[in-house]
């Protein structure tokens, strides 16, 4: 599973500071054990899968579909990781809201601090290009708040980023791993989870749309007024076109695509994933491109939702059971006592821990 998303009910409330601070201690002892086990690049690969994330979440003791599942627990394994990050070999950066624009200062400070074997500006471009495919190349009504970037010192990475949709009142998580990730703007997303579909979805990173983004990038070095000319022509015409086109007509104004265009005629983009790249090109310019693209040259952009199925688990709002401290706490402690006896070379207890996943269903 290389990526995903998930859709999560927009819920409000703080998590509490009793079981924050367990979250800290569990998530960094679960990862210890994980990283002791199999490698940190293990602990991207678990973090880039929806289900495990989910049900990491719920072993935390967090709503088992609270959107807020999302930001608690990645802020809790920021924390976990924030002393010891060096020594594990596993670094996280980012956050919610004005946290996740910080994201690639805070990379090249690890760059700054720690021999990394690539660069920390293909890193800060990774992290930019996922929220910007998520944002703006696909078009599916949910706005990115929320942005965290897990990378190893050997250049592995791993993004859980999370949109909101305040109108529907679900959030959807975007899960993306580099392992394997062969094109930004083809198929990124590997496996999608989702309990609501969007109903309209301009999607310009699915197979079908490669002819599109060919033509959206060479319309991108044409001259902006020709382009605002034929949008133009377009809305004027009052054309029967199917639900999402004249949904995606009406939002156009010629004058502030104009603005957009000139941006990316300016920068002469060889490529879709160069056009997408451009600071100031964003989700009205692309499918400004894209109709056009489609409208005038017939050449059609994919509107498939690339959300495809759900799934569920359980939390701390009291279900399926209020969360028990003092089991929480016991458990917390025999993480930390198979971590250190580990770390002494006695492999006893993590052996325990595999030999009881195996009996867990649907494990590995």
């Amino acid at each position: 599973m290389r990526t995903g998303t998930a859709n999560l009910p927009l819920h409000g409330g703080k998590c509490p500071a009793w079981l924050f601070s367990r979250m800290v201690e569990m998530s960094g002892a679960i990862i210890e054990v994980l990283v002791l086990n199999d490698g940190s690049e293990e602990v991207l690969n678990r973090m880039a899968d929806p289900f495990w994330f989910q049900s990491f979440g719920c072993v935390l003791g967090f709503d088992w579909h609270s959107s807020g599942l999302t930001t608690t627990v990645t802020g809790a394994v920021k924390e976990a990781l924030k002393d010891r990050a060096g020594e594990i070999g596993l670094f996280v950066c980012g956050g919610k809201g004005k946290s996740s624009l910080r994201t690639p200062r805070e990379i090249e400070a690890v760059g700054d601090r720690f021999a990394l074997s690539l660069n920390p500006a293909e890193l800060v471009r990774a992290s930019r290009l996922t929220a910007k495919v998520d944002n703006a190349a696909v078009q599916d009504g949910y706005q990115l708040y929320h942005h965290v970037f897990l990378f190893t010192a050997g250049g592995r990475w791993a993004v859980v980023q999370q949109g909101m949709n305040e109108m529907a009142r679900y959030a959807r998580r975007y899960h993306w791993l580099s392992e394997g990730l062969a094109d930004f703007a083809c198929e990124p997303h590997a496996a999608v989870c989702a309990e609501r579909p969007s109903q309209v979805v301009l999607n310009l990173v699915a197979a079908e749309s490669e002819e599109a983004r060919k033509l959206s990038s060479e319309l991108a070095c044409t001259r902006p007024d020709i382009l605002v000319k034929d949008l133009q022509r377009l809305q004027e015409r009052h054309l029967h076109l199917a639900r999402h086109h004249s949904l995606l007509l009406r939002d156009l104004h010629p004058k502030s695509v104009e603005r957009v265009l000139l941006k990316s005629y300016a920068a002469q983009p060889k490529e879709f994933i160069e056009l997408l790249g451009l600071e100031g090109v964003g989700a009205k310019g692309l499918r400004a491109l894209s109709l056009i693209a489609e409208l005038v040259y017939g050449t059609p952009a994919s509107y498939r939702d690339p959300a495809r199925f759900s799934f569920a688990h359980g939390g701390k709002d009291g279900h399926p059971f209020p969360v028990d401290r003092r089991v929480y706490d016991r458990s917390i402690e025999s993480l930390r006592r198979a971590v250190d006896a580990a770390r002494l070379g006695r492999n006893d207890k993590i052996a325990a821990l595999k030999r009881l996943a195996r009996f867990q269903p649907g494990s590995d």
